[in-house]
């Protein structure tokens, strides 16, 4: 208990360091501020325009209306915002360091080189597409005339941070590939697409083959589906079941990889 509360105490210390350095940089070099949020704002409101044109003509998805799609779109823009506010722009880099052997820099501090490059370039241009993301959610609400009480907004909070993490693991294991291959420029494409993909379409609307890949190995179609089925009703305990379950697994696999990739891993000189 000790050694953890200490393990606590020396993160927070080295998160509020990181934290200092990163605003202080970003103070320096505004554009690295401004500029990601003009490009997030921009991709934001294509991907609404496309949301748009797909579903204007499209009165149901399954079970959901266009009130369930609109809070389906700012969730998973939500996880997304939040991962490109914290963490995005540092685990981005892993790949890049395990090449040219700058993860070395990173295996010599005394503290977890995964949590240093979670957090060392968080990006707080990033943060508006949050609000964004929350506003729709809230319009997306009103618009399905769905009754948000104590139990089911809890629900929607706790698969919303269930989810968050699952995104996270999904973005660490992708790019822990590099420690066994010398580019996972394709398992970064494939993340892209599935990403994009997701973004569009619900879990609810994939059948056979797909449902496996989305809810099984490429867990993305369950990442802002459960959430919302959560909030409106439609979650069972099987699905409930079904969700921790990736979780554990995908947290599992991924602190595998990583751990392992570190030991694969041989510095500049491999």
């Amino acid at each position: 208990m000790n050694d953890l509360r200490k393990n606590l105490r020396k993160n927070y210390r080295v998160l509020k360091e990181l934290m200092k350095i990163r605003f202080h940089n970003l103070t320096v070099f505004r554009l690295d501020f401004f500029a990601p949020f003009f490009v997030d704002g921009s991709l934001f409101l294509v991907q609404l325009l496309v949301f748009r044109a797909v579903y204007a003509n499209v009165d149901t998805v399954g079970s959901w209306k266009s009130g369930e799609m609109i809070i389906y779109i700012g969730t998973f823009s939500l996880l997304n915002a939040v991962s490109m506010t914290i963490c995005f722009f540092g685990l981005i880099g892993i790949p890049g360091k395990i090449l040219n052997g700058e993860m070395d820099l990173y295996l010599s501090k005394p503290v977890s080189p995964l949590f240093r490059l979670t957090f060392e370039k968080m990006n707080p241009g990033s943060f508006p597409l949050v609000l964004m993301s929350l506003y729709i959610i809230v319009y997306g609400i009103k618009a399905g005339g769905i009754s948000v009480g104590w139990q089911n907004g809890s629900a929607y909070l706790f698969w919303l941070a269930v989810m968050a993490i699952l995104y996270y693991n999904m973005e660490v294991l992708i790019r822990s590939v590099s420690f066994y291959a010398l580019s996972n420029a394709r398992l970064a494409q494939l993340e892209e697409a599935c990403l994009d993909l997701c973004m569009k379409l619900p879990g609810i609307a994939f059948y056979g083959i797909f449902k496996v890949i989305f809810y099984c190995l490429l867990p993305y179609g369950i990442m802002a589906t459960l959430p919302v089925q959560s909030l409106i009703g439609e979650m069972t305990w099987k699905l409930a079941a079904w969700g921790i379950a990736v979780l554990l697994a995908f947290s599992l696999l991924t602190s595998l990889v990583w751990t392992r990739g570190l030991k694969h891993y041989n510095g500049a000189s491999s």
